[in-house]
C-alpha cells in the first residue's frame, strides 16, 4: 500500500515507487490510499493504479476555523477506515510519501508491525512524516541532512525518484529538436523561465520588468512558462511589445514537453520544490532558484539552500526577484566559468537512479 498526496510534489514519486515495484514484480498488488478531493484522487487511477480515499484534511494556521475543529471527527474515521483497508488488503508493506493520507495509515501499519516506510522528498520534513519518524522502520531521504529530525540509523539518502518516462525524456531529447520546437533559430542564448504549472506572480513580474527594461532588444531569446492562470493577462501584455522584442518571446501558459524546454534553455530559472530540484539536476543547466514563500514551513527556501550550500545553484528571493532577476541573469550569461561550475556541482547532485535505490531499501526492509 502506497499512501498520500495533496501535491505533485507527493503524487509524482509515489508513481514512481510503483512502477518500479510494478516492474521488477509484474504480478505485485498495489494500493494506493489518498486524502478525499485531493488530486491523488485523479491521477492515481489515471496513471493505472487503484486507490481509496481517507475523509483527511490538514490543520489550520487559524486555530479558530472550523476546519480545525472537526479535524479530531476526520482523524477519527480516517484512522477507522485505515484499519479496514489494512484488514481487507493485507499488505506486506506500506509506504507513505506525505501529505495528510499518509498519517493515518501508516500509523496503523505500524501498530500492527506491519513493515513501514516513509519517502521525505524536501530538506526539511513536513508535520506528517515527523509525526510518523519513529514509528516507521525506514526513511528514504530526497536531501542530506535530515537527521535533525529522523533518527539517523533508519535514514537512507536515495535521492527523489522520478518516473522512468521523465529520465527518458530528458536524457534523449536533443538541442536541435527543442529549439526547433520553440520557434528558436539557436543564435542567441535561451533563457528558460518558469513558474510552475500555475505560475507564479512574483515571477511574472520580473519577467515583464526584464523586458521592459531591455528597450528595443533583448540579449537571450526567452521561454517563459507564465502559468495557465496568468495567461491571459501576459498575452494582454506580449501584445503592447514592439514587433523584434516579440519575437524573442516564448509567453506559454503551460509547457506539456518539459524534456524539450530543458533541452533548449542556456540558464533556467524555477521555484524551488523538491521533485523540480531533481529535474533540474538531472539536466544540469545553470540554475537560478525563486523560492515560493506560501509553502508550509518555507521548506522551498531550505531545499534551494541545500543545493546552493553545494554551489549547484543561486538563490534570489520572491521579494527580491522583480529587481534581480534581469542583472543576474545578464552577468550569469557573461560568466562562462562561472556557468560550468554551477552546472558540474548541479549535475553532482543528481540522483538518476533514486528510484531503484528506494525500492532496493525496501527489498532489504521486506
Amino acid at each position: 500500500m502506497i499512501s498520500g498526496g495533496g501535491t505533485g510534489g507527493h503524487i509524482h514519486p509515489a508513481l514512481a515507487i510503483a512502477d518500479e515495484i510494478r516492474r521488477r514484480y509484474p504480478t505485485c498488488e498495489i494500493q494506493f490510499v489518498g486524502a478525499k478531493d485531493r488530486m491523488e484522487m485523479e491521477k492515481v487511477p489515471a496513471a493505472g493504479y487503484p486507490i481509496e480515499g481517507l475523509w483527511i484534511t490538514g490543520i489550520d494556521r487559524n486555530w479558530k476555523s472550523f476546519r480545525n475543529w472537526i479535524f479530531p471527527l476526520k482523524l477519527l474515521s480516517s484512522i477507522w477506515k485505515a484499519r479496514k483497508l489494512i484488514r481487507t488488503f493485507q499488505p506486506q508493506l506500506v509506504i507513505g510519501v506525505g501529505g495528510f493520507a499518509s498519517g493515518p495509515l501508516l500509523f496503523v501499519a505500524a501498530k500492527k508491525n506491519i513493515p513501514t516506510a516513509i519517502q521525505e522528498q524536501n530538506s526539511f520534513p513536513g508535520i506528517t512524516n515527523r509525526l510518523l519518524a519513529k514509528q516507521v522502520k525506514l526513511i528514504c531521504a530526497g536531501f542530506p541532512g535530515l537527521d535533525r529530525w529522523f533518527p539517523a540509523e533508519r535514514i537512507k539518502e536515495t535521492g527523489n525518484p522520478l518516473r522512468e518516462q521523465v529520465i527518458q525524456a530528458v536524457e534523449k531529447s536533443n538541442r536541435k529538436e527543442a529549439l526547433d520546437h520553440f520557434d528558436f533559430k539557436g543564435e542567441r542564448p535561451v533563457v528558460f523561465i518558469m513558474g510552475g504549472s500555475l505560475g507564479a506572480g512574483s515571477i511574472n513580474e520580473a519577467v515583464k520588468k526584464l523586458i521592459q527594461n531591455a528597450n528595443d532588444s533583448l540579449p537571450f531569446d526567452l521561454l517563459w512558462q507564465c502559468g495557465s492562470r496568468y495567461f491571459q493577462s501576459m498575452q494582454s501584455f506580449m501584445q503592447q511589445l514592439p514587433a523584434r522584442q516579440g519575437s524573442q518571446v516564448r509567453c506559454l501558459g503551460f509547457i506539456d514537453r518539459m524534456d524539450l524546454a530543458y533541452q533548449a534553455a542556456d540558464i533556467i530559472t524555477s521555484r524551488a520544490g523538491a521533485m523540480s530540484i531533481a529535474e533540474l539536476a538531472l539536466v544540469g543547466k545553470p540554475t537560478i532558484l525563486v523560492p515560493s514563500p506560501n509553502v508550509a514551513e518555507d521548506h522551498q527556501t531550505k531545499n534551494a539552500r541545500s543545493l546552493s550550500d553545494r554551489g549547484g545553484a543561486l538563490i534570489l528571493s520572491d521579494q527580491s526577484v522583480s529587481d534581480e532577476l534581469g542583472n543576474t541573469l545578464i552577468s550569469l550569461l557573461n560568466d562562462r566559468n562561472r556557468c560550468v561550475e554551477l552546472s558540474e556541482n548541479l549535475k553532482a547532485a543528481a540522483k538518476p537512479d533514486a528510484v531503484k535505490d528506494v525500492v532496493n531499501e525496501l527489498e532489504r526492509l521486506l
